[in-house]
């Protein structure tokens, strides 16, 4: 199958070429197609997002042959058991370039109860196939939301699905880069080996099953240098939706909102914070509105929600 060439993206099913078990918590799937040989990404993959469709229990994958530009609507307009399941992930890496082209995604098979992305992950073997949307060569995408710009530092922030997003930034960074990443695991076997600048330390926070964001919201205000405030949030504040970078607000009231220098000096900062919605919003809470970091120099993304099915 393959999309129109005049499709300023990739809709294409591809096939499982190879899976490895990284950790109780992490599958990763290497994904081929001769049509990934269009794959390209217009400047630093970073976090570039990407889309993957998984088949429906008893069902095979949704048809996009032909696909042009109304190819969501017409998605959404199918029966919901005949289109499938579409999840969102991260570019993992590329490898192998032209007709071999693979692309490499870590999927998170989370505790207790999971999703059919999740579902999949655990059974995934090689010859699966699945539908995925990505970047086409010499077309703009998105889906690429660290952007430091001219920063002094980095602060990245994530649970385990925020993982592979901040593992394939950290091995992006410019080799002089400095700051800090936070990355909280639900168990210690899922502490992975990832590269990294020098001057950026990485530190590892298994819960264990202590409580969700817990050890995370302590230990970035720590790094701050600021005073552990509760990580508690009312239901009221939680934007399941939560989505906010220097250009783009999910609620709009973040478009006006600047930081206050609560007896700190942020300039030069540069967070990225992303995974479940209450956490992130916590943390939000803390880094604007107590600390007084500028909402301009930061990323906040609810990745997921808790106890909410993904639409």
């Amino acid at each position: 199958m393959t999309t129109a060439p005049t499709l300023p993206m990739l809709i294409e099913e591809v096939e499982v070429v190879s899976v490895e078990r990284l950790s109780p918590s992490f599958v990763r799937v290497e994904l081929g197609s001769p049509a990934l040989a269009d794959l390209g990404v217009t400047g630093t993959s970073y976090d570039q997002r990407i889309k993957l469709i998984f088949p429906s229990e008893g069902h095979g994958l949704p048809s996009f042959e032909g696909a042009g530009e109304g190819w969501y609507g017409e998605w959404l307009a199918r029966p919901e058991e005949e289109r499938g399941h579409m999840r969102t992930y991260t570019v993992r890496g590329v490898r192998g370039e032209g007709t071999g082209t693979r692309l490499v995604v870590d999927i998170v098979v989370h505790e207790g109860a999971t999703g059919p992305a999740g579902v999949w992950g655990e059974r995934a073997a090689v010859g699966d196939r699945v539908i995925c949307t990505a970047p086409r060569r010499g077309h703009e995408y998105g889906g690429v939301e660290f952007a430091p710009g001219d920063t002094d530092s980095v602060l990245l922030v994530g649970d385990e699905t925020a993982v592979p997003a901040v593992a394939a930034i950290l091995e992006q960074l410019d080799g002089k880069a400095r700051g800090a990443a936070f990355l909280e695991v639900p168990f210690d076997a899922d502490v992975l080996t990832v590269e990294h600048p020098e001057g950026v330390s990485v530190r590892w926070l298994p819960r264990e099953g202590a409580p969700r964001g817990e050890a995370l919201h302590a230990a970035v205000l720590e790094h701050l240098g600021a005073q552990a405030a509760s990580a508690e949030v009312d239901e009221s504040e939680i934007d399941p939706d939560l989505w906010e970078t220097p250009s783009y607000s999910s609620s709009g009231e973040a478009e006006t909102e600047t930081g206050r220098a609560v007896g700190h000096d942020w300039h030069g900062l540069y967070a990225w914070i992303a995974g479940e919605s209450k956490v992130v919003t916590g943390l939000r809470r803390a880094l604007v509105k107590d600390l007084g970091l500028d909402r301009h120099q930061v990323a906040f993304m609810g990745y997921w929600r808790e106890g909410r099915s993904m639409a």
